[in-house]
């Protein structure tokens, strides 16, 4: 477990018999540009299907303004959040969206999905 994942914290899923999607929209993200030093703006949602766990969102706050002074790419900081999470909430769906700001005159969205292998769509 990584120092990123254990700020995260979790609390049983009120309902695992039933399958219900969770959305989060956090419109404040920031991380750096590995290649400039600028700062990245990005707004992340992250929807899921809880199996036994639902990431609490107070550490769910913390862990996206961790990567605040980090050089990451937008590929890799979307992948990262997508794994740190299944890792710590084992979903039996997720996906998380990065809509970053224009910088440069080019918008980037970044998806990346995870389904486990028990889901069934």
């Amino acid at each position: 477990m990584s120092d990123k994942t254990k700020i995260l914290e979790t609390f049983p899923n009120p309902n695992p018999e039933r399958d219900y999607i969770i959305i989060h929209t956090a419109p404040e993200f920031t991380s750096t540009c590995p290649k400039t030093g600028q700062p990245d703006f990005a707004t992340i949602k992250l929807e899921y299907i809880p199996e036994q766990i639902c990431v609490e969102l107070k550490s769910y706050k913390f862990y996206l303004q961790s990567f605040r002074n980090d050089g990451i790419y937008f590929e890799a900081v979307t992948n990262r959040i997508l794994n740190d999470l299944v890792e710590v909430c084992k979903p039996r769906w997720m996906k998380v969206t990065a809509d970053f700001n224009v910088r440069g005159g080019i918008s980037s969205i970044i998806i990346a999905e995870y389904t486990s292998d028990t889901f069934k769509k």
